[in-house]
């Protein structure tokens, strides 16, 4: 699982208006997209115009609400409503707290929920699209978000889902139109930030930061005060601006502290501003309340950073079992796992999950993943050509140009890799703690400086 949410992202500026008191965000414009980590909730039971209408934050209250449905169930067995709202909810369960087990539920009752109303049951395909998109298969979700949308064209949380599907696609075009139409239905937290991740894709920060800013400003409760505080964080935090981001993510956490991202964030200020101390605490916390295997992955790097290496083990070897957890439960491994691969000396396990993933998610995340284990396999004149790709649509990402840099070392082209590696540098200084170092060595290798 990456950080990737639903904040998706494609092309054009992002111009913010008042318009009878409400902000409304317009996409326009060519290409220029996540998570899961913290995705949209899709909670509670389904309305006549839009099956998702609750927060984009945690997921407050879920079990109450799955508890309920259950309940009902038991009485109305034959609400198909009922029983897709369930399998949403049992999504949002899985991503709440990093259980895989609950995809074969939502799959069970979903199907369920299609079996007693096949026809123009558009909550159904909204649960069946959330699934697939949670399991990494986005072209059925592609698939069943465009079939519910086809039956309902007024739900701003499919047009939501639908964008998504297209964004981890490579659709930027397509899913910049969707996240429009998602912006008119419904001017909101989960349209806004997804505005905000357009702009992000484009390499448009201070426009992701207006339009996530507009995201807080619209934010109706406290987990999504928390979720909002998290992405602008997040924008800082890949900016090099560790300060700023460390006031966000504790305004995130004041609003709401049980949202577990938002002390993985602390932790990467921290850790950017040399607050060791509290960096450990922080990773231990984050992993602790919700052990996504992101999170775990940078506790472990950091531990090693830091020279921690038993501590360090003893997190791989657990991000090794939610990766085979995950694939148990039907879940397509990508980004992180190709990179993990590609980094601790298996190149052959790195190509062949990035391989596949990049069949299922020809997303410049992934992009960049499968040509940094192309690289790992000493194929670099194919990797090189990957990660140019990962690049071409503009995010201001360190590690991409990290990556292009090391390759274009590697193939001799010593001032091509002294200007990405340089460029890496100078977006985020520290955009890992274990590559950002070999970045400043490999930057001095090739007669550049940081």
């Amino acid at each position: 699982m990456t950080r990737t949410a639903s904040r998706l992202l494609t092309a054009g500026a992002v111009v913010a208006l008042a318009v009878a008191g409400t902000l409304v965000i317009g996409i326009s414009g060519g290409p220029r997209t996540s998570t899961p980590a913290v995705g949209t909730t899709v909670s509670g039971l389904a309305t006549a115009t839009d099956p998702l209408p609750a927060t984009v934050g945690a997921a407050t209250g879920l079990p109450a609400k799955i508890q309920a449905l259950q309940d009902h169930l038991r009485i109305m067995s034959t609400d198909a409503n009922a029983w897709a709202t369930l399998g949403l909810d049992y999504v949002e369960q899985a991503r709440a707290t990093v259980d895989s087990a609950y995809y074969p539920k939502a799959e069970a009752v979903l199907k369920t929920s299609l079996d007693l109303q096949p026809t123009d049951n558009f909550v159904a395909c909204a649960g069946q699209a959330a699934l697939a998109s949670a399991r990494h298969d986005f072209a059925a979700a592609l698939s069943w978000a465009k079939r519910g949308v086809a039956i309902n064209p007024y739900s701003a949380a499919l047009f939501g889902t639908l964008g998504d599907a297209q964004t981890q696609l490579g659709l930027y075009e397509e899913a910049a139109q969707s996240i429009q139409k998602m912006i008119d239905l419904r001017p909101g937290t989960p349209s806004f930030a997804r505005g905000s991740y357009i702009q992000e894709l484009r390499g448009d920060v201070a426009g992701a930061t207006s339009a996530m800013q507009a995201a807080l400003d619209a934010a109706p409760n406290a987990s999504d005060k928390a979720f909002a505080n998290y992405y602008l964080g997040e924008l800082s935090v890949n900016a090099g601006k560790a300060a700023k981001a460390l006031t966000y993510f504790e305004a995130g956490i004041a609003a709401d502290p049980s949202y577990a991202a938002l002390y993985e964030g602390k932790a990467r200020a921290e850790a950017a501003l040399g607050m060791s101390g509290d960096a450990v605490k922080d990773f231990a916390d984050a992993v602790g309340r919700v052990p996504q295997p992101t999170f775990v992955l940078e506790y472990a790097d950091y531990l090693t950073s830091l020279g921690r290496t038993g501590e360090a083990a003893r997190q791989y070897k657990v991000f090794l079992a939610e990766n085979a957890l995950f694939e148990s439960n039907g879940v397509q491994l990508d980004t992180d796992a190709t990179l993990y691969y590609a980094d601790h000396g298996d190149a052959a396990k790195a190509l062949r999950i990035g391989g596949a993933g990049i069949k299922s998610r020809p997303f410049l995340e992934m992009q960049d993943a499968y040509g940094w284990a192309l690289h790992a396999a000493g194929r670099d004149a194919e990797a090189v050509q990957w990660v140019a790709k990962a690049i071409k649509p503009g995010m201001r990402n360190a590690l991409f140009h990290f990556h292009l840099g090391m390759i274009e070392k590697a193939l001799g082209h010593p001032a091509k890799a002294r200007t990405e590696l340089a460029l890496a540098l100078q977006i985020n200084p520290y955009f890992n703690p274990l590559q950002a170092p070999i970045a400043r060595a490999a930057l001095a290798q090739v007669g550049g400086t940081a």
